[in-house]
């Protein structure tokens, strides 16, 4: 008896790169690319519509990130594995996907026949991450931003000014202030700008 195919979910907000991608698992004899989107905020319903068991998501999407996209997906429909494909080799993005429940995380430049390799150990309950960028993570050590302190630095990135921020994130001047100052010293930065481009290409915000 013929085993069923593994049904897959593509999210790549880069046409070329997803049917690129499409194209090559589509060559494998026991995976099917049943549906493909190219926002963050669609992997859900896209998934939920086409009874799709492996999600391969993209890091940097419209609507949601792809390591958000993998914890809404993981609430909403917890049976399926979530693999995060990424070109950017950031630490940080390999702790948030493995704690908003993705089962492999690997560069988009990988041979297809890894990736493919990958999708069928993650539907047999295994992990796969990219050798590289686990040696990265753990020699970056865990992310020292609190979750205030990221919202804000996130909120900064726009050029608000404290006051704004304030008002925007319901917070006193003094607060953000603050969690701006705390923060520029966790990364080491001289401002507000070089914190955001720290953490930034550190993957932490």
């Amino acid at each position: 008896m013929t085993a069923a195919p593994i049904r897959i979910l593509l999210a790549e907000d880069q046409s070329m790169v997803r049917e690129a991608l499409a194209a090559l698992l589509g060559l494998e004899p026991d995976i099917e690319v049943l549906a493909q989107v190219a926002r963050g905020d669609e992997v859900v319903e896209a998934a939920r519509a086409h009874d799709v068991n492996v999600a391969l998501l993209d890091i940097e999407m419209p609507g949601l990130t792809g390591i958000e996209a993998a914890a809404a997906l993981r609430s909403a429909l917890p049976g399926i594995r979530i693999v995060i494909l990424t070109t950017f080799g950031r630490p940080g993005y390999l702790r948030g996907a493995m704690e908003a429940g993705a089962s492999a995380f690997l560069v988009k430049d990988a041979p297809a026949a890894q990736l493919a390799e990958a999708v069928r150990k993650v539907l047999a309950g295994e992990r796969v991450i990219d050798p590289t960028l686990a040696a990265a993570a753990l020699a970056e050590g865990a992310n020292p931003l609190t979750d205030r302190e990221r919202e804000v630095l996130r909120a900064a990135e726009s050029g608000a000014t404290n006051a704004e921020l304030a008002a925007r994130l319901h917070l006193s001047p003094g607060t953000v202030r603050n969690y701006l100052s705390t923060a520029i010293q966790k990364l080491a930065a001289r401002n507000r700008a070089e914190a955001i481009r720290a953490a930034r290409d550190k993957g932490w915000l």
